[in-house]
């Protein structure tokens, strides 16, 4: 009601209802507001607006001045939160800038905050902000609780900081993301579809995935003769119905969380790892793409879309297939020779299929890291690269996604990444230069970036190269239209593989069976390219809580590590604990990817910060 009202004053209306003025007559007689001319203005010395707080720092969204944020002072928020509305008063700021305190929170939502207890008080984990609040010395240190935003009253105890069992609450609650923990709704699903289904389950599909996968999206077959390759996608649509509670909770949650040692799945795990999973040796509803292969032109000829029933006549990890790509077939059944003898000429397929590719797009030498934990507790980092029968995988993954942005209207869902703006790529020219690798601007983005790449090839920075490459780039994201996609060097991009554990490619194979967009997809492109990256930062929020309480038991230990940002002094671990980030406190302007080595001097697991020093 006072945001309104306030909104009604700045527009110098003269009309107010009779509880607006009782309203107005209040903030006269505090001063809050003044008449002149018969017209209502608030007083220089109040601000009002939203609330905006994150991490350290809290400001206030002027209502007056919406392109100036105002700084507000952390210790006297008064109960406010992000969103809500509220009163503030200038006060004095020796640096000139304006500075505010919070009088009262005028429309503010009941909401739950997460605190915890630190030298007998309340403070938030998610800012780190002390609370007023009498009650806290009834807790253990270090306790942690989800407690009423305006009252601070109790409503569940999560744990003990101390305990690394908390991580996980911690991550989804900062990420709004604790409807995961919730009961998932139950699932009646059986395969009773009256329409006439084109029989695959002869051909001698297999999935490849990693060894430790429940859910498979995909399986591939490839006829050698014909040219012919068919990809396989879990027909998910068929059992999640557009509208349903299932569909709506999984638009909601929009993709999979996969945290260290666990997934979150984005649908309930009677679809994710059964009914909807193309496992072995099983009758399943897939979306088929037969895809006739041009091997000269390095293009697809033709391409059917056909909903189908397949049975996976095998599942394999990566490493296995590696293995056989290598020559090393080990023991193997008849159905696996069967297999293996598409496989490998496939692979030969999907080499020449990226190097093409790669004319337009970008090959940069990356890696993942993979925490494996023992009793929630960082245990050993394992690096994964990219190996052959990734590549295989990717290559047919990327020639079904990019035929089925083909079949999609002009209004659809489309998988985009424009290309960066001449200033990020500037300032990567710069970066580079600095690295001591000589590069300079070419005539357009694509060949300024092969350029890099070629120059660094031969230098020992290729891979921190590459991770200047990538930071220069612009997000990828969903979009109704088809903006092409720059990274991939498509013109015409979307995600049709994964419908298990991704909602986009849910809505995508709905528009493709169906003929129709929905109304409202601008909005869920919206949403889901939202909770995407919240996602990315709840993951990354777990990872990095994990490698404090690491350092935590590891203070006065020597690591290595490599200068990742000269401004904020922080550098990254590539040793034994490759991808620990650490703040430098005696940071003496080494320059960028500088390698030396430190000692880590504090940690702290709800801030996630770890401080350390060079050796010199």
């Amino acid at each position: 009601m006072y945001s309104s009202l306030f909104k009604k004053i700045l527009s110098k209306t003269k009309q107010f209802s009779q509880d607006e003025i009782k309203i107005i007559h209040n903030l006269l007689r505090e001063e809050v507001l003044i008449e002149e001319n018969n017209e209502f203005q608030i007083n220089s010395k109040f601000k009002v607006g939203f609330v905006k707080i994150d991490k350290n720092r809290a400001t206030l969204e002027d209502l007056v001045n919406e392109y100036k944020d105002i700084t507000l002072d952390l210790e006297h928020l008064n109960g406010a939160f992000t969103g809500d509305f509220v009163l503030a008063k200038r006060v004095f700021n020796p640096r000139s800038r304006i500075k505010a305190k919070i009088i009262r929170v005028l429309d503010g939502k009941k909401s739950e905050i997460l605190i915890y207890i630190k030298d007998k008080s309340f403070y938030t984990v998610k800012e780190n902000i002390r609370l007023d609040n009498d009650g806290a010395s009834k807790y253990e240190e270090g306790e942690v609780l989800l407690v009423d935003s305006r009252s601070l009253e109790l409503i569940k105890s999560i744990g003990n900081i101390a305990d690394p069992k908390v991580d996980e609450y911690i991550s989804l609650n900062l990420y709004k993301e604790t409807i995961r923990l919730e009961k998932p709704i139950e699932v009646n699903a059986v395969m009773d579809d009256e329409k006439q289904r084109v029989d695959l389950r002869d051909l001698p599909f297999c999935t490849i995935d990693p060894n430790s996968a429940k859910d498979h999206d995909d399986a591939i077959y490839y006829d050698q003769k014909e040219e012919v390759l068919y990809v396989a996608i879990a027909d998910v649509s068929y059992f999640v119905k557009e509208g349903s509670p299932l569909d709506k909770l999984a638009f909601k949650k929009s993709t999979s969380v996969y945290l260290p040692a666990k997934v979150l799945p984005m649908l309930p795990n009677a679809l994710s790892e059964d009914m909807c999973s193309l496992k072995e040796g099983v009758d399943r509803y897939s979306f088929v793409f037969k895809m006739y292969l041009d091997l000269e032109k390095k293009d697809v000829k033709k391409a059917e879309l056909f909903e189908a029933i397949i049975n996976s006549h095998k599942k394999f990890s990566y490493g296995r297939i590696d293995r056989v790509l290598d020559g090393f077939l080990d023991q193997y059944s008849k159905t696996e020779k069967d297999i293996f003898d598409y496989l490998l000429p496939l692979y030969d397929v999907t080499k020449s299929f990226r190097h093409h590719r790669l004319k337009k797009g970008y090959d940069f030498r990356t890696s993942e890291l993979r925490l494996r934990l023992k009793n929630f507790q960082v245990e050993s980092i394992e690096e994964e690269f990219s190996t052959a029968s990734h590549q295989l995988v990717e290559e047919c993954m990327l020639l079904a996604n990019i035929q089925a942005s083909k079949k999609v209207n002009t209004i659809g869902i489309f998988r985009i990444h424009e290309e960066p703006p001449f200033k990020a790529i500037s300032k990567l020219v710069d970066d580079v230069n600095m690295l001591g690798v000589k590069v300079k601007l070419k005539s357009d983005v694509h060949d300024t970036i092969t350029h890099i790449q070629e120059k660094a090839r031969v230098t020992t920075v290729a891979d921190e190269i590459d991770e200047l490459i990538i930071h220069a780039q612009t997000q990828a994201k969903y979009s109704s239209r088809n903006l092409g996609h720059f990274g991939l060097g498509f013109k015409s991009y979307s995600h049709f593989t994964s419908p298990i554990r991704r909602y986009s490619d849910l809505v995508l194979h709905r528009i493709l069976k169906s003929k129709q967009t929905p109304e409202n997809i601008d909005e869920i492109c919206e949403h889901i390219s939202i909770r995407e990256r919240e996602v990315d930062k709840l993951v990354w929020d777990f990872e990095d809580r994990k490698y404090a309480r690491w350092a935590l038991k590891n203070i006065d230990k020597d690591i290595k590590v490599k200068i990742i940002d000269i401004e904020r002094s922080k550098a990254v671990c590539y040793d034994e604990m490759k991808g620990l980030k650490v703040t430098i406190d005696n940071y003496k302007g080494q320059n960028l990817y500088t390698k030396v080595k430190v000692k880590i001097k504090e940690a702290n697991v709800v801030t996630k910060q770890i401080i350390a020093s060079i050796k010199y």
